[in-house]
Protein backbone atom coordinates (compact mmCIF):
# COMPACT_ATOMS: atom_id res chain seq x y z
CA UNK A 1 0.00 0.00 0.00
CA UNK A 2 1.03 3.05 -1.25
CA UNK A 3 0.41 6.04 1.30
CA UNK A 4 1.28 9.71 0.65
CA UNK A 5 0.15 12.46 3.32
CA UNK A 6 -1.11 15.37 1.69
CA UNK A 7 -1.76 18.83 3.30
CA UNK A 8 -2.53 22.30 4.04
CA UNK A 9 -1.08 23.62 6.66
CA UNK A 10 -0.10 27.32 8.00
CA UNK A 11 0.60 26.51 11.46
CA UNK A 12 1.42 22.94 11.20
CA UNK A 13 -1.84 21.18 13.34
CA UNK A 14 -3.08 20.00 9.64
CA UNK A 15 0.34 18.79 8.80
CA UNK A 16 1.23 16.70 12.59
CA UNK A 17 -2.96 15.25 11.42
CA UNK A 18 -1.92 14.13 8.38
CA UNK A 19 1.30 12.65 9.28
CA UNK A 20 -0.41 10.91 12.44
CA UNK A 21 -2.94 9.28 10.13
CA UNK A 22 -0.46 8.37 7.68
CA UNK A 23 2.13 6.84 9.95
CA UNK A 24 -1.10 4.73 11.57
CA UNK A 25 -1.76 3.50 7.76
CA UNK A 26 2.28 2.87 6.76
CA UNK A 27 4.51 3.06 9.47
CA UNK A 28 7.06 1.70 7.44
CA UNK A 29 6.97 5.16 6.01
CA UNK A 30 5.08 7.31 3.30
CA UNK A 31 5.57 10.33 1.19
CA UNK A 32 4.61 13.68 2.21
CA UNK A 33 2.99 16.10 -0.03
CA UNK A 34 3.05 19.66 1.18
CA UNK A 35 0.44 22.47 -0.86
CA UNK A 36 0.46 24.97 1.51
CA UNK A 37 2.46 27.20 -0.23
CA UNK A 38 1.76 26.33 -3.53
CA UNK A 39 -0.13 23.79 -5.82
CA UNK A 40 1.53 20.46 -6.55
CA UNK A 41 0.69 18.01 -9.25
CA UNK A 42 -0.29 14.93 -7.88
CA UNK A 43 -1.64 11.53 -9.90
CA UNK A 44 -2.81 8.49 -7.98
CA UNK A 45 -4.10 4.79 -8.77
CA UNK A 46 -6.60 2.73 -7.14
CA UNK A 47 -3.48 0.45 -5.29
CA UNK A 48 -2.65 4.04 -4.04
CA UNK A 49 -3.91 5.52 -0.31
CA UNK A 50 -3.90 9.58 0.36
CA UNK A 51 -4.51 11.29 3.33
CA UNK A 52 -5.96 14.69 2.80
CA UNK A 53 -5.83 17.23 6.05
CA UNK A 54 -6.75 20.62 5.93
CA UNK A 55 -7.61 23.55 8.41
CA UNK A 56 -11.16 25.09 8.70
CA UNK A 57 -11.66 28.71 7.79
CA UNK A 58 -14.90 29.82 9.41
CA UNK A 59 -16.94 26.53 8.86
CA UNK A 60 -15.52 26.01 5.14
CA UNK A 61 -12.23 24.25 3.26
CA UNK A 62 -10.27 27.70 2.84
CA UNK A 63 -10.41 28.93 -0.39
CA UNK A 64 -6.59 28.31 -1.61
CA UNK A 65 -6.48 24.81 -0.63
CA UNK A 66 -9.16 23.87 -2.12
CA UNK A 67 -8.25 25.49 -5.62
CA UNK A 68 -4.49 23.64 -5.11
CA UNK A 69 -6.43 20.67 -4.67
CA UNK A 70 -7.56 20.56 -8.26
CA UNK A 71 -4.53 19.69 -9.01
CA UNK A 72 -4.15 16.21 -7.26
CA UNK A 73 -5.76 13.69 -9.78
CA UNK A 74 -7.10 10.13 -8.65
CA UNK A 75 -8.38 7.16 -10.58
CA UNK A 76 -10.60 5.09 -8.23
CA UNK A 77 -8.17 6.33 -5.71
CA UNK A 78 -9.01 5.19 -1.61
CA UNK A 79 -8.49 8.32 0.70
CA UNK A 80 -9.41 9.21 4.41
CA UNK A 81 -10.33 12.80 5.02
CA UNK A 82 -9.61 15.15 8.10
CA UNK A 83 -10.55 18.91 8.72
CA UNK A 84 -8.32 20.22 11.81
CA UNK A 85 -10.12 22.96 13.61
CA UNK A 86 -9.99 25.21 16.63
CA UNK A 87 -12.31 23.85 19.15
CA UNK A 88 -15.84 25.99 18.05
CA UNK A 89 -17.21 23.72 15.15
CA UNK A 90 -16.04 22.29 11.57
CA UNK A 91 -19.51 23.21 10.06
CA UNK A 92 -19.79 22.24 6.35
CA UNK A 93 -16.07 22.29 5.80
CA UNK A 94 -15.55 18.13 5.93
CA UNK A 95 -18.56 17.55 3.90
CA UNK A 96 -16.60 20.22 1.67
CA UNK A 97 -13.63 18.56 1.45
CA UNK A 98 -15.58 15.26 1.08
CA UNK A 99 -16.97 16.72 -1.91
CA UNK A 100 -13.71 18.07 -3.78
CA UNK A 101 -11.85 15.16 -3.46
CA UNK A 102 -14.68 12.53 -4.70
CA UNK A 103 -14.96 15.08 -7.48
CA UNK A 104 -11.40 14.33 -8.09
CA UNK A 105 -11.78 10.84 -8.51
CA UNK A 106 -11.11 9.34 -4.85
CA UNK A 107 -12.66 7.42 -3.13
CA UNK A 108 -13.16 8.42 0.70
CA UNK A 109 -13.35 5.53 2.87
CA UNK A 110 -13.16 7.33 6.23
CA UNK A 111 -13.15 11.07 7.49
CA UNK A 112 -12.09 12.85 11.12
CA UNK A 113 -12.60 16.25 12.49
CA UNK A 114 -9.42 16.91 14.62
CA UNK A 115 -9.42 19.74 17.37
CA UNK A 116 -6.36 21.55 17.10
CA UNK A 117 -4.43 24.78 18.47
CA UNK A 118 -7.30 27.77 17.35
CA UNK A 119 -5.13 30.61 15.39
CA UNK A 120 -6.65 33.29 17.73
CA UNK A 121 -6.23 33.69 21.55
CA UNK A 122 -4.83 30.10 23.76
CA UNK A 123 -7.44 28.08 22.77
CA UNK A 124 -6.62 23.68 22.76
CA UNK A 125 -2.67 24.87 22.72
CA UNK A 126 -0.49 22.42 22.37
CA UNK A 127 -2.83 20.23 20.08
CA UNK A 128 -3.36 17.84 18.31
CA UNK A 129 -0.37 15.78 20.55
CA UNK A 130 0.01 12.42 21.27
CA UNK A 131 -3.22 11.81 23.05
CA UNK A 132 -4.83 12.75 19.61
CA UNK A 133 -2.25 10.86 17.77
CA UNK A 134 -3.31 7.36 19.78
CA UNK A 135 -6.39 8.20 18.57
CA UNK A 136 -5.54 8.19 15.11
CA UNK A 137 -3.72 5.17 15.49
CA UNK A 138 -7.43 3.27 16.52
CA UNK A 139 -9.44 5.18 14.15
CA UNK A 140 -7.29 3.99 11.40
CA UNK A 141 -7.23 0.29 13.02
CA UNK A 142 -11.13 0.28 12.84
CA UNK A 143 -11.11 1.42 10.11
CA UNK A 144 -9.31 -1.14 8.21
CA UNK A 145 -10.67 -3.91 10.55
CA UNK A 146 -14.20 -2.84 9.65
CA UNK A 147 -13.38 -2.67 5.35
CA UNK A 148 -11.67 -6.08 5.65
CA UNK A 149 -8.48 -5.16 3.09
CA UNK A 150 -11.25 -3.48 0.56
CA UNK A 151 -10.08 0.17 0.37
CA UNK A 152 -12.00 0.05 -3.40
CA UNK A 153 -15.50 0.21 -2.93
CA UNK A 154 -17.53 3.24 -2.25
CA UNK A 155 -18.69 3.77 1.20
CA UNK A 156 -21.72 5.55 2.74
CA UNK A 157 -20.47 8.34 5.57
CA UNK A 158 -22.74 9.87 7.22
CA UNK A 159 -20.89 13.71 7.64
CA UNK A 160 -22.43 16.29 8.88
CA UNK A 161 -22.76 19.90 6.76
CA UNK A 162 -25.33 21.23 4.31
CA UNK A 163 -25.18 22.41 0.50
CA UNK A 164 -24.66 24.95 -0.36
CA UNK A 165 -22.18 25.49 1.92
CA UNK A 166 -22.29 28.23 4.69
CA UNK A 167 -19.79 31.06 4.99
CA UNK A 168 -16.61 31.54 3.32
CA UNK A 169 -13.29 29.38 3.23
CA UNK A 170 -10.89 33.18 3.70
CA UNK A 171 -9.41 35.16 6.56
CA UNK A 172 -10.99 37.51 8.95
CA UNK A 173 -9.33 40.48 8.58
CA UNK A 174 -7.08 40.42 11.31
CA UNK A 175 -3.80 41.78 8.88
CA UNK A 176 -0.23 40.90 11.22
CA UNK A 177 1.08 44.18 11.47
CA UNK A 178 5.49 44.22 11.90
CA UNK A 179 7.56 46.10 14.55
CA UNK A 180 10.80 48.07 14.21
CA UNK A 181 12.45 44.50 15.45
CA UNK A 182 12.41 43.36 11.68
CA UNK A 183 15.50 42.16 10.53
CA UNK A 184 14.38 41.69 6.87
CA UNK A 185 15.11 37.93 6.63
CA UNK A 186 13.03 37.76 4.66
CA UNK A 187 11.54 33.98 6.39
CA UNK A 188 7.82 35.44 6.40
CA UNK A 189 7.20 36.19 2.54
CA UNK A 190 8.61 32.75 1.91
CA UNK A 191 6.50 31.08 4.32
CA UNK A 192 3.25 32.61 3.38
CA UNK A 193 0.49 30.56 1.86
CA UNK A 194 -0.41 33.16 -0.58
CA UNK A 195 2.06 35.27 -0.74
CA UNK A 196 0.35 38.75 0.81
CA UNK A 197 3.81 40.17 2.54
CA UNK A 198 5.33 42.71 0.13
CA UNK A 199 9.28 42.87 -1.01
CA UNK A 200 10.49 45.33 2.09
CA UNK A 201 8.75 42.18 4.38
CA UNK A 202 6.82 44.56 6.46
CA UNK A 203 3.38 45.29 4.44
CA UNK A 204 0.98 42.66 3.93
CA UNK A 205 -1.88 42.82 1.30
CA UNK A 206 -5.46 42.26 3.68
CA UNK A 207 -6.85 41.18 0.69
CA UNK A 208 -4.76 38.45 -0.10
CA UNK A 209 -3.79 37.42 4.01
CA UNK A 210 -5.49 34.98 5.41
CA UNK A 211 -5.19 35.59 9.15
CA UNK A 212 -3.36 32.44 9.31
CA UNK A 213 -0.61 33.96 11.77
CA UNK A 214 1.96 31.78 9.88
CA UNK A 215 4.18 34.89 9.80
CA UNK A 216 3.35 35.54 13.53
CA UNK A 217 4.32 31.92 14.55
CA UNK A 218 7.38 31.45 12.51
CA UNK A 219 8.77 34.89 12.95
CA UNK A 220 12.46 34.47 15.05
CA UNK A 221 12.35 38.44 15.86
CA UNK A 222 8.85 38.44 16.76
CA UNK A 223 8.63 41.11 15.12
CA UNK A 224 5.17 40.01 13.38
CA UNK A 225 2.21 40.32 15.69
CA UNK A 226 -1.14 41.49 16.39
CA UNK A 227 -0.57 43.70 19.49
CA UNK A 228 -3.68 46.22 19.20
CA UNK A 229 -6.02 46.62 21.72
CA UNK A 230 -9.14 45.54 19.28
CA UNK A 231 -7.45 42.09 18.31
CA UNK A 232 -6.23 41.22 21.95
CA UNK A 233 -9.80 41.93 23.86
CA UNK A 234 -11.08 39.65 21.15
CA UNK A 235 -8.81 37.00 21.87
CA UNK A 236 -9.00 36.88 25.87
CA UNK A 237 -13.13 36.47 24.87
CA UNK A 238 -12.74 33.74 22.24
CA UNK A 239 -10.16 32.24 24.30
CA UNK A 240 -13.16 32.29 27.48
CA UNK A 241 -15.91 30.95 25.44
CA UNK A 242 -14.02 28.26 23.95
CA UNK A 243 -11.85 27.05 26.75
CA UNK A 244 -14.20 23.64 27.20
CA UNK A 245 -12.29 21.07 25.55
CA UNK A 246 -13.51 18.93 22.58
CA UNK A 247 -12.81 15.83 21.31
CA UNK A 248 -12.09 14.17 17.90
CA UNK A 249 -15.16 12.72 15.88
CA UNK A 250 -14.26 9.63 13.63
CA UNK A 251 -16.49 8.38 10.96
CA UNK A 252 -16.34 5.41 8.81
Amino acid sequence: MNVTALYFSPTGGSKRSALSLAAALAPEGFVELDITCGAVAGDFGPGDVVVFSVPCYNGRVPEVAAGRLEQVHGHRTPCIISITYGNRDYDDSLLELQDIVQRQGFVVQGAAALVGRHTFGEIQVGRPDAGDAAENRRFVQQLLAARQGDLASPVALAIKGQRPYRGEGRGVGFVPLTSEACTDCGLCASLCPVQAIAADHRSIDGTRCLSCFRCIRSCPAGAKHMNVESYLNFARDFSQRLKARRENEYIF
